[in-house]
């Protein structure tokens, strides 16, 4: 009897391992969904800035500003940023601070 126990025990603690570490995984999953979302949206909004108001508007210098902000903030959050144009993770802090000062 007390090897079903036992038996039962490991079951029970393996299953309470499992759990634990699905849900410690899962507000990181989340983080990288919000700074895709944040960096993509940025992007978009700079892109949309460009064609209605041109390279140098003002609105333009606004969403570069927001999408240099958004990856700084993936980075030292996640360690990875998100390239919206390139659709892909980046686990190095490689972007180009000025890759949307032109055409």
């Amino acid at each position: 009897m007390s090897s079903k126990l036992n038996a039962t025990h490991g079951m029970l603690a393996g299953i309470a391992l499992a759990a634990a570490i699905s849900f410690a995984a899962t507000p990181a999953v989340g983080a990288y969904d919000d700074c895709q979302k944040r960096i993509a949206k940025a992007d978009h909004k700079l892109h949309e800035s460009v064609e209605k108001h041109g390279w140098q508007s003002s609105q333009a210098d606004h969403w570069r500003h927001e999408l240099a902000e958004a990856r700084s903030y993936c980075w030292e959050h996640s360690h990875r940023w998100w390239d919206e144009d390139g659709r892909r993770w980046h686990d190095q802090r490689d972007w180009d601070d000025h890759d949307h000062d032109r055409h």
